[in-house]
C-alpha cells in the first residue's frame, strides 16, 4: 500500500497540517479500526473524540478543530477530502493490456493496443474499444459499438448492438445496456411488440451500479448525461434522456420518453411515469408515484406525488381525519338533540 507524509497529503487536499507534519501515513480507516500508521476522517464532534481515542497517526478534520493528542490535517470539508483520499491509498487496480485467449473478437473490432479484454468476453462486429478500456471477464459487446477511453466493464456486463460510452465510464456486474425497450401495441387480441431500432448513448464519468436495465430507444436514442451515477436495480426505459449529475437511486425507475434536468435526484424505490418532463435540480424522495411535470428546483414526495410542503399538509390532516370524524359524529349527535328538543 503506498505512503505519504502529512505534508503531502495535505498538499494534495489543498489542507493544512496541525502537528508532525513529516509522520508517515501508511492506510486509511474508520476510528474504530485504526492503527498506527494510518489516517482516519472526522466530520462532527462525535466522530472526533472516537478518532481521538484511536490508534489512528492522524486525523483528517475540518477548520477550526484542534488536538493535543494527534496530527491533524485541516481541510474544508473532510467528506470531500475523505473521497479523495481514499484512491491515493487504494488505487484503481489497473489491467495488464492484451485480449485473453478464451476471448471471442470479430476482426472487424478495432481494440486499442493498450485495452485489456478478459476472459469468455465477446466483441462484435465493428467494435471500437479505447485506450487502457478493460472488460473484466463474460462480457458481451454487441456488433458497431464504441466504448472510450479508461472505460471498466466488470464481468458479465452486457451492451446491445450500437452501445456507445464515453470516457471513464464504470459499469458494474450485471447491468444490461440497450436490451429492447418495452413496446406492445394491441392488435387483434394480442400484443404485437413495437420494433426498438435505437440505441443508448452514454457520456463520460458516468457509474452504473450491479443489475441496472437502461433500454434502447425505439427510433432515436436513450441518453444518460454526464456525470451521472445510476445505483444498483434501476430501470431507464427507452427513450429516456437524463441530464447531467443526476442520481439514480437503487430500485428507482423511469418510464418511456421522459426527460430529467440537470443534477436531478431520484430516491430509492421511485417511479416516474412516461412523456414526463422533470426540470433541473429536482429531488424525488423515496417511494413517490410521479405522474406529473416537476419545475426546477422542487421537491416532490408522496405517491401519488406532489410539491413536499402540499403533501406534507395532507398528511398532517390525514392523521386529524379519527378525531375530526369523532367531532362531526358528536355535533351531528347535538343537532339531533336539539331538532328533538324543538319539536317537543
Amino acid at each position: 500500500m503506498p505512503s505519504f507524509t502529512a505534508a503531502q497529503l495535505a498538499q494534495q487536499l489543498e489542507g493544512e497540517v496541525v502537528g508532525d507534519s513529516s509522520i508517515q501515513l501508511t492506510g486509511f480507516a474508520l476510528a474504530e479500526r485504526a492503527e498506527a500508521g494510518h489516517l482516519t476522517f472526522a466530520e462532527n464532534k462525535e466522530y472526533f473524540a472516537k478518532a481521538e481515542q484511536s490508534g489512528a497517526a492522524a486525523i483528517l478534520v475540518g477548520d477550526g478543530v484542534s488536538s493535543s493528542r494527534k496530527t491533524l490535517i485541516r481541510v474544508r470539508n473532510p467528506r470531500i477530502a475523505f473521497a479523495k483520499v481514499l484512491p491515493l491509498f487504494f488505487p484503481e487496480r489497473q489491467f495488464a493490456a492484451g485480449i485473453h485467449p478464451s476471448a471471442i473478437v470479430a476482426k472487424t473490432a478495432a481494440i486499442d493496443p493498450s485495452a485489456h479484454i478478459g476472459p469468455h468476453c465477446v466483441v462484435g462486429e465493428r467494435v471500437k474499444i479505447g485506450m487502457r478500456s478493460a472488460l473484466l471477464g463474460g462480457n458481451h459487446i454487441g456488433d458497431d459499438s464504441q466504448i472510450g477511453d479508461d472505460v471498466r466493464l466488470f464481468p458479465n456486463v452486457v451492451l446491445y448492438a450500437r452501445s456507445q460510452l464515453g470516457q471513464r465510464v464504470r459499469v458494474h456486474a450485471g447491468t444490461v445496456i440497450g436490451s429492447d425497450g418495452y413496446g406492445y401495441v394491441f392488435d387483434a387480441g394480442q400484443h404485437r411488440k413495437v420494433l426498438q431500432i435505437g440505441n443508448v448513448i452514454i457520456h463520460d464519468d458516468v457509474e452504473i451500479g450491479s443489475n441496472a436495465c437502461i433500454d434502447r430507444g425505439a427510433l432515436g436514442s436513450t441518453v444518460i448525461g454526464r456525470g451521472t451515477k445510476i445505483d444498483n436495480h434501476v430501470q431507464v426505459a427507452h427513450n429516456v434522456v437524463v441530464g447531467e449529475g443526476c442520481l439514480l437511486v437503487g430500485q428507482s425507475g423511469i418510464a418511456g420518453s421522459t426527460r430529467l434536468g440537470n443534477y436531478v435526484v431520484i430516491a430509492a424505490q421511485a417511479g416516474i411515469a412516461g412523456h414526463l418532463t422533470i426540470g433541473n435540480q429536482v429531488t424525488i424522495a423515496g417511494q413517490a408515484g410521479v405522474m406529473n411535470d416537476i419545475p426546477d428546483g422542487q421537491k416532490w414526495i408522496g405517491s401519488p406525488a406532489g410539491p413536499d410542503r402540499e403533501v406534507k399538509r395532507q398528511w398532517v390532516a390525514a392523521r386529524r381525519l379519527p378525531e375530526i370524524l369523532q367531532r362531526v359524529a358528536a355535533l351531528e349527535k347535538t343537532i339531533a338533540e336539539l331538532k328533538n328538543a324543538a319539536k317537543t
